[in-house]
């Protein structure tokens, strides 16, 4: 049996940090607005007919073998596809093949995004039905036993929904709205909003670590910041659900503003150099993806000035990632053949 499932990355654009807990229950409420993007993560499960799981990385080489999922060692550059494989245990042995399409410390959250594909490809594998909450609170969970820090919600949202979203964070239930549902505004957002990789990998767990720390002992103003960001998503939510894209650039740049401080190395000279050449070739705003620090970058530029804008980005260091918003999100096949409904849709 041969089950394949894919999952879109994303790109947050407001709200960020919000998704921590328990930081959202200090803010009464949080809300992180992102949309998923084409830039996939790859899973392909094949059952063995002995007990024997193998795990290999396309993308990076890395290789792992044990004699049964239970016996399966954790550490190492496969940890969290270990600790998955683990606890699902498969009923039989296993060869799994994992590849991402985005850069290393991207920022695009392509550890969820593979987490995802992995736990919806074993989740059919298994015949479990676990419905997609599940799978969040399972992953949210064992990618914390991984990274060793406390871990946010956002990125596990888009490559199971797809779409742009208003991701709600509350005491009772965490809600997904869906936003930009016009498809010629989806289009404008898409040509306008550049993607670039700066070249600097990141590691967005302890920048998070830093921000929660800092909330928590009440340093500097990181409260009024965060109370800041909350702000600001709510005004990027409007913005995209009324698909007022003159209003972005704006609600973006503030976005940037909050966030830049919240944490030493959230910004670096080098990521200020690309976004100040940006801003000369007639950007209107940029901020960098995820916790910062490095990896990739958004960058919204005025109609018509788009190409002149990423050819200023390329020119400081930055290499542009086509992209699209992701209009479905996880896709399970079994056997290559019959495509498993397993994309859920915002309520």
């Amino acid at each position: 049996m041969v089950v394949e499932a894919t999952a879109p990355t994303r790109i947050d654009l407001a709200g960020g940090t919000l998704d921590i807990y328990p930081l959202y229950l200090f803010e009464e409420g949080g809300i992180t607005v992102n949309m998923a993007i084409d830039v996939v993560s790859r899973v392909r499960l094949t059952t063995r007919e002995d007990g024997r799981v193998r795990i290999r990385s396309l993308d990076t080489g890395a290789e792992l073998e044990a004699e049964s999922a239970e016996a399966l060692p954790l550490g190492g550059p496969l940890d969290l596809i270990a600790r998955l494989v683990r606890f699902y245990r498969p009923a039989t042995g296993l060869n799994v093949e994992t590849r991402s399409s985005a850069p290393k410390g991207s920022g695009l959250g392509a550890s969820s995004s593979l987490l995802i594909a992995t736990s919806g490809a074993l989740n059919v594998l298994n015949e479990t039905g676990l419905p997609p909450e599940r799978l969040i609170d399972c992953g949210a969970n064992l990618e914390a036993q991984n990274i060793r820090i406390p871990t946010g919600k956002q990125d596990y949202y888009p490559p199971l929904f797809g779409g742009v979203n208003a991701l709600w964070f509350d005491v009772g239930e965490n809600r997904v709205e869906s936003l930009l549902v016009e498809e010629r505004a989806r289009e404008a957002l898409e040509r306008r909003l550049i993607l670039t990789f700066t070249g600097i990998s990141h590691f967005s767990g302890a920048t998070n670590w830093d921000m929660m720390r800092n909330y928590i002992d009440g340093v500097g103003d990181t409260r009024e910041r965060l109370a800041a960001i909350k702000r600001t998503a709510l005004a990027m939510r409007e913005c995209l659900l009324h698909g007022d894209l003159e209003r972005f650039g704006a609600v973006l740049e503030e976005e940037w503003r909050n966030r830049r401080d919240l944490a030493q190395g959230v910004a670096t000279p080098e990521t200020d150099r690309m976004m100040a050449a940006a801003r000369d070739a007639g950007a209107i705003a940029s901020k960098l993806c995820g916790a910062g620090g490095g990896g990739c970058m958004i960058t919204w530029a005025p109609e018509g000035r788009e190409e002149r804008v990423a050819a200023a980005l390329e020119t400081a260091g930055a290499r542009r990632i086509p992209y699209r918003i992701a209009r479905e999100g996880l896709n399970v096949v079994v056997n290559a053949l019959d495509p498993v409904s397993c994309s859920a849709r915002p309520g």
